[in-house]
This record gives structure tokens, sequence and C-alpha cells, in this order.
């Protein structure tokens, strides 16, 4: 996930892929959820957990931050939480693999809407269309 706050001149943007254990150890015992439910909790937009994101990426600048007290300003204006394209993937994936083929349009629609990059859904959808060799792998033209 991208996890974003505006400012009023510059947005500050940090992927949880970026992160190293302990700070997802740290986010989750500040939020008090697995890193399951923190996921699902950025996914859902939820506060207390987009905060927690850029409180870990702000303590690398700024050692001893703690977040009792961290706060961020008109936070329903100026934070969210995106899907990247892994992520994507992985959703789209297991929607055709669990749900079925038919409800990959609808979920790609959603996925929309969370992406980072929108267009990521579009590269992910032709990825999934692309024929796979016997590996599984998605065969590309030279």
């Amino acid at each position: 996930m991208i996890v974003s706050f505006a400012h009023d001149d510059r947005v500050e943007e940090y992927s949880t892929q970026d992160m190293a254990t302990i700070e997802s150890a740290e986010v989750e015992r500040v939020t008090g959820l697995e890193w399951d439910d923190v996921e699902t909790a950025l996914k859902s937009q939820k506060p207390l957990a987009m905060s927690a994101i850029i409180w870990v990426f702000r303590r690398r600048m700024e050692a001893g931050l703690k977040f009792e007290g961290f706060s961020l300003p008109q936070w329903k204006r100026r934070l969210k939480a995106r899907l990247e394209r892994e992520e994507i993937l992985d959703l789209l994936e297991g929607v055709r693999e669990n749900v079925g083929e038919e409800h990959v349009e609808e979920a790609a629609r959603q996925c929309r809407v969370l992406a980072h990059q929108p267009d990521d859904v579009d590269a992910v959808l032709a990825e999934l269309a692309a024929p796979k060799d016997k590996k599984g792998t998605a065969k590309t033209s030279k």
C-alpha cells in the first residue's frame, strides 16, 4: 500500500513494502492490530492505520517521535491509502481463483478507485489475460 499525506505544497508518500520488519511490528503494536488487519484497515482508509504508517516513516527522520499524541491535521482531506501493482495483481488473481472469472472486471473497477496508479489495473488485467507457458508464467511477444 502507498500511504500519503498531502501538505499545502507537497505530498509525502510511503510504501508499506519499504518497511522493515521491526517497523511493521511497531505499527502492529501502536494500532493493536495484526498485520493482515492493518492492511484491511488501510484498504478501508482507517485513520489509525494510515497515521501509524506515516508515523513509522517520519520516525526514521525524527528519532524518538512518539505515536502517542501524533496527529495529522485535516486527515479526511489529506490522508489516503492506495493499492500498489502487486496488491492489485494478488487481489484480482484471488478473485479469479476463488470467486470466478466473471467477477474479475467488477473487482478491477473497484481496484481502480483504490489504485495508486489506476493504469496498473489495466496492466494487471492484460497480464492475467496473457497466455501462460507450462510453468504458469505469462508469455510475452518479442
